[in-house]
C-alpha cells in the first residue's frame, strides 16, 4: 500500500510539474508576443518619444526601444545593427550577460529579415527562447534587429522549485505515514500474530488454551471469537471421545473379568457347568452390549446431529409416552396433567428420557406402588416430569446421582449407572437441564426442563 501511494504521489507530481511548465512556457510565448505589439507601437510613428524628434538612425529606434521597453525577471532586450552587437537591457544583469557575447547566437538573430520565433540551447544559461524583429527606417540604409529572449530554464525554476517541495513534503509525510501505519498494522495484527501463537501451543493433551480477546466488536474480535468457538467445539468432542474410552475402558473391565474368570476354571465334561457358565456368559455379553450402547448415545448427545426437532402436539406427545410408560410394570401409573401447546422439539429423545425416568422409578418402587407422568408450560418453559411412591433420594446421592455410572438407593440396579446420565444429556441438548426434588422415605420427583420454542420463534432450531 505503500508503495502504491508512494507512486501515485510521484505521478501527481510529475503530471503537476509538467503543467506549470507549461503554463511557465505559455506565459513566456505570450510575453514575447506582447513585446512585438510594444516594439510596433513605439516605431510606427518614426518619433523619438523621450525627445519628440524624428529618429535620425537605427541604432536610435534600438537603443530607445530596449530603454523604453523595462525587461522582466529572467527576459532581456538584444540590439544588433547590420549584424552586429549594439545594446541590450540593463535590468537584470548576470547570466542574460553571456547572449550578447555570444556569436553563435548573433549569427542566428542579427541579420532576419522579418520576426522570427524559436529556441536556442545555451551552454551557461540553458535554454533561451526569443523572438527577433528586424528594424529599419527611411533614410538609413543600416538593418538592425531587437531580440527579446527569455531564460526558460531560469523561467521554469519556481516550477521546477514548486515540484520539489511537493517531493520532498510528500515523501516526508509518507515517511511520517509509513511509521505510523507500522504501528497501526502492528496493533490490528497483534490479534492474529496471539492466533498463530495460541494454536501453536495448542496439542493433543492441551486443548484448554485460548485466543485473547480486545474486547472490541470489530473482524478481528469476531475472527477470535469464531477461532475460539470452534477450539470450543475441539475440546468438546476430543473431552467426549476420551470419556467414552474411559468410562469404556473402566466398566467393560469388570464383566470381561467374569467372563474370563469363569472360561479359565471351566470343566468341559461337566454339562452342567457348560450351561451355567454360557448362560452367565451370554447375561454379562448382554450387560456388555447395552452399556456401550448407552456410552455411544451419550458421545452422540454432544454432536449438532443429536436432535431431530420438530413441531410437536405436546399434549399427543405425553398421551403417547405415557402409553408406553404404563407397560414397563405392575405399577399405578398415572397421567397427572398435560400442556396443551405445540413446541419445537425431539419426540424421540423427549419420549426416551420420559421412558428411562419411569423405568428408573420403576425400579425404586414396590409392585402396585404409585408413579406419575405429567407436562406442563409454566413461565417460558416446557416441563416434563416423572413422579414416584419410593424410597426417595438422599443428600449424600443427591449430588452424584446424574454422574455417570452412578448407583444408588436402598436398591442397587443391575444397570450400568447411565440413564439418569442420558436423561440429563438430552434435556442440555435442548438448552435445559434435569431437576430433583425428593425427600428420603416420601418419594422423588424427575422433571426434564427445555426451553418453550414456539413454532414461529423457530430458526433452524
Amino acid at each position: 500500500m505503500l508503495l502504491l501511494v508512494l507512486t501515485a504521489l510521484g505521478v501527481v507530481t510529475f503530471v503537476t510539474w509538467q503543467l506549470l511548465v507549461r503554463a511557465v512556457d505559455a506565459r513566456m510565448d505570450e510575453a514575447l508576443r506582447f513585446e512585438v505589439q510594444e516594439f510596433a507601437e513605439l516605431t510606427e510613428p518614426g518619433v523619438n518619444p523621450r525627445t519628440g524628434e524624428p529618429f535620425t538612425s537605427v541604432e536610435e529606434v534600438i537603443r530607445e526601444a530596449i530603454a523604453y521597453n523595462i525587461a522582466r525577471p529572467n527576459e532581456k532586450f538584444l540590439g544588433y545593427v547590420d549584424g552586429q552587437y549594439r545594446t541590450q537591457s540593463r535590468q537584470e544583469p548576470g547570466a542574460q550577460e553571456v547572449l550578447a557575447q555570444d556569436t553563435a547566437f548573433a549569427e542566428r538573430v542579427a541579420t532576419v529579415t522579418e520576426p522570427v520565433e524559436g529556441r536556442y540551447q545555451h551552454a551557461e544559461a540553458g535554454e533561451v527562447r526569443y523572438l527577433a524583429i528586424p528594424v529599419g527606417l527611411d533614410g538609413d540604409p543600416a538593418r538592425g534587429v531587437i531580440v527579446a529572449a527569455y531564460m526558460g530554464d531560469a523561467e521554469r525554476d519556481a516550477a521546477n522549485d514548486a515540484a520539489r517541495l511537493m517531493l520532498i513534503v510528500g515523501s516526508v509525510t509518507m515517511l511520517g505515514a509509513a511509521a505510523a501505519a507500522w504501528i497501526l498494522a502492528g496493533r490490528i495484527l497483534r490479534p492474529l500474530r496471539d492466533v498463530a501463537d495460541t494454536t501453536r501451543m495448542i496439542s493433543d493433551t492441551d486443548l484448554s488454551l485460548r485466543v485473547p480477546s480486545r474486547g472490541k466488536d470489530d473482524e478481528l474480535d469476531r475472527l477470535v471469537a469464531t477461532i475460539n468457538g470452534m477450539l470450543d467445539r475441539v475440546e468438546a468432542g476430543v473431552s467426549a471421545q476420551r470419556r467414552f474410552i474411559d468410562d469404556a475402558g473402566h466398566e467393560l473391565r469388570t464383566p470381561i473379568t467374569i467372563v474370563r474368570g469363569h472360561l479359565e476354571v471351566l470343566d468341559p465334561a461337566d454339562p452342567q457347568d457348560v450351561a451355567s457358565t454360557v448362560t452367565l456368559v451370554n447375561d454379562e455379553l448382554g450387560r456388555m452390549n447395552r452399556m456401550v450402547s448407552d456410552l455411544l448415545l451419550l458421545a452422540q448427545s454432544e454432536q449438532p446431529s443429536f436432535l431431530h426437532p420438530e413441531v410437536v402436539d405436546v399434549e399427543a406427545l405425553t398421551q403417547e409416552a405415557f402409553s408406553k410408560i404404563s407397560r414397563l410394570a405392575q405399577r399405578d401409573f398415572q397421567l397427572e396433567t398435560v400442556a396443551r401447546t405445540t413446541a419445537v422439539l425431539d419426540p424421540q429423545r423427549i419420549t426416551q428420557a420420559l421412558v428411562a425416568l419411569a423405568d428408573n422409578a420403576a425400579r425404586f418402587t414396590e409392585e402396585g406402588g404409585w408413579i406419575g407422568v405429567g407436562s406442563q408450560l409454566s413461565g417460558g418453559s416446557l416441563r416434563f416430569w416423572i413422579s414416584d411412591s419410593g424410597p426417595g433420594v438422599s443428600d449424600d446421592e443427591r449430588a452424584r446421582i446424574f454422574e455417570r455410572f452412578a448407583r444408588g438407593g436402598p436398591r442397587r440396579s443391575d444397570g450400568a449407572g447411565l440413564g439418569l446420565s442420558i436423561v440429563r444429556a438430552i434435556a442440555v441438548a435442548h438448552g435445559g437441564d434435569v431437576w430433583l426434588d425428593s425427600v428420603p422415605g416420601r418419594g422423588a420427583t424427575f422433571t426434564v426442563v427445555i426451553p418453550a420454542v414456539m413454532e414461529g420463534q423457530w430458526r433452524g432450531y
